[in-house]
């Protein structure tokens, strides 16, 4: 399975794409998810909009932009990026973004192209960070997990690729007593827990 339908298939509930561009996910979700995408271009909605009537998809496709998302917050049950966070240009302030709308217990499901951890590929990578930040606002040198590790996530599961310059992850939103949703006992697991 290629990361962008892992990274679909990990999507329950209402869900938010971040940066949906042509739609090329559309068809790699569940199909009982409620999906909403955004995108700052119109001209990348227009052919995600074309996408969704070729493919059948029910979604609602918005103009948007990740760094302040129009929605309210606790809206999304999963928030889905995939290879996008390395165009806009705050990250962070999109990472903050999903969290806001994000329910507790909610996810937050990536795949990223991110600076590498061997020196080798992050030499290459620091060569060509300038030229294609200029040329195509694709910056080579971030990791989403920065940003991700500040916010009330949980990270559930992080993985590389083999020369560690593609990412993909899920973190938790942490509920309102600081626990991930997930991980709460109800009364009569306490109790059970107890008694054993």
């Amino acid at each position: 399975m290629d990361g962008r339908q892992w990274v679909c298939s990990q999507a329950r509930g209402d869900v938010l794409e971040i940066a949906v561009g042509t739609g090329r996910n559309l068809d790699a979700y569940p199909p009982d998810v409620h999906l909403i995408g955004i995108d700052l271009s119109p001209a990348m909605l227009g052919l995600a909009k074309a996408r969704a009537r070729q493919l059948g998809a029910d979604v609602d496709l918005q103009l948007g932009d990740a760094q302040a998302l129009s929605f309210a917050a606790e809206s999304f049950d999963t928030v889905v990026v995939t290879l996008a966070l390395c165009a806009v240009p705050d990250d962070r302030q999109a990472i903050h973004e999903a969290a806001r709308v994000l329910r507790p217990g909610g996810r937050l499901v990536w795949l990223e192209h991110v600076r590498s951890p061997f020196a080798p590929v992050r030499w290459v990578q620091q060569v060509l960070d300038p030229l294609l930040v200029r040329l195509e606002a694709d910056h080579l040198l971030r990791d989403p997990i920065d940003h991700i590790e500040r916010e009330s996530f949980t990270v559930e599961r992080l993985e590389r690729s083999r020369l560690g310059f593609v990412e993909r992850g899920i973190a938790r939103k942490q509920s309102h007593s600081g626990w991930p949703a997930s991980s709460r006992l109800t009364a009569e697991e306490i109790s059970s827990k107890t008694v054993a």
